[in-house]
């Protein structure tokens, strides 16, 4: 028996989820959530082995919620999302059900997670870069802090740090840990915001006051804030010149 959970905010999709699934006893229906808030306690919970996924939900969007787990389950998307969205779906999720479908077409979506989604750990990484180059996921990151679940504005973030599996971002509230990379930022649409001044940060233009120089070629960039960010010798140029120095 599969542990199954869908996760969406139209009940009317969510039913015909259900409706389908009846199709398929050997998927156990153990939880139904209305937004990515929930979704993410109930798998936490439930530790499922399939998940239905809506992506344009209220409060945090599929893709957001997908960000704040470490070890997220096999995802079959439902969604009515744009063709940009498609593109990455078709290249790096497991299948996607575009509303509204057929029993027979999630028949299909269910042979192919059963022939290939059991024979590995989901990697959505690949899924989660192309989809952060979207505009519309380009004004705000949600990371996980406790128990609870913040949304970050870009504008507010001082500057990302690398750390190890994770991203360190620094804001005037404090840090917060994001299971991400750092090219996650990189890929942020809008270039003017952040630019990385070295392997292991990026700085918002927004946040620098001046360039001191540091030690051999190096220099740091210091931030309203009064934090001091190292900038590489390749990353002096580039920072340099979109300054306007």
């Amino acid at each position: 028996m599969y542990k199954v959970i869908i996760i969406d905010d139209e009940p009317l999709a969510g039913s015909v989820v259900k409706e389908c699934l009846q199709q398929h006893p050997q998927l156990q229906l153990v939880e139904e959530c209305s937004n990515g808030f929930e979704g993410v306690k109930a798998i936490q919970q439930h530790n499922p082995h399939l998940v239905f996924l809506d992506v344009q939900m209220p409060k945090i969007t599929g893709f957001e919620m997908l960000e704040l787990l470490d070890h997220p389950p096999h995802i079959i998307f439902t969604t009515a999302f744009d063709e940009y969205a498609m593109q990455a779906f078709e290249a790096n999720a497991i299948d996607y059900l575009l509303k509204p479908f057929s029993q027979e077409r999630f028949d299909k979506a269910i042979s192919k997670w059963m022939e290939l989604g059991n024979k590995a750990q989901p990697s959505n990484e690949k899924l989660l870069q192309q989809v952060a180059k979207h505009p519309a996921h380009s004004e705000r990151v949600v990371v996980k802090t406790g128990t609870k679940i913040k949304i970050i504005p870009l504008h507010e973030i001082h500057y990302p740090e690398a750390a190890d599996d994770y991203v360190k971002i620094i804001t005037a509230e404090g840090s917060f840990l994001k299971k991400s990379t750092m090219s996650y930022f990189e890929n942020i649409p809008d270039g003017s915001l952040f630019i990385r001044t070295h392997r292991s940060f990026i700085i918002n233009l927004q946040q620098v006051t001046r360039i001191d120089p540091y030690e051999k070629e190096n220099h740091i960039a210091v931030l309203k804030s009064g934090a001091k960010v190292p900038v590489s010798k390749s990353g002096y140029p580039k920072l340099k010149t979109i300054l306007g120095l």
